[in-house]
């Protein structure tokens, strides 16, 4: 049984940062690769970053990049979002997700994903 879990999130003010922490369980977490989306109160989920399995390469929406950081531990089956210069628009319920695709690009899009995680709530103050 796949179990992706999160935690970090919180209340943070405007300008500060968060990490966030995904633990895989019941997969090769060194054969799938992994996304964050966020979604927003009334809106659809979104992308905000992935890293693939076999080379370690990432790719960020453009909303976040410069200012997030995706990384992953395959030792300890692990994925983190380090997350920057927070903005308002940066709230929102944030899942961690695990791809066992073998296509060779990036992987953006919600359907691309096979496992989710229950997600965890950032807010970000002004």
């Amino acid at each position: 049984q796949v179990q992706l879990v999160e935690s970090g999130g919180g209340l943070v003010q405007a300008g500060g940062s968060l990490r966030l922490s995904c633990a895989a369980s019941g997969l090769t977490f060194s054969s799938y690769s992994m996304g964050w989306f966020r979604q927003a109160p009334g809106k659809e989920r979104e992308f905000v970053a992935t890293i693939r399995w076999s080379d370690g390469s990432t790719v960020y929406a453009d909303s976040v990049l410069g200012r997030f950081t995706i990384s992953r531990d395959n030792a300890k089956n692990t994925v983190a979002l380090q997350m920057n210069s927070l903005k308002r628009e940066d709230t929102g319920v944030y899942y961690c997700a695990a791809s066992v695709s073998r296509t060779p690009l990036f992987l953006t899009v919600t359907g691309a994903y096979d496992y989710w995680g229950q997600g965890t709530q950032v807010t970000v103050s002004s």
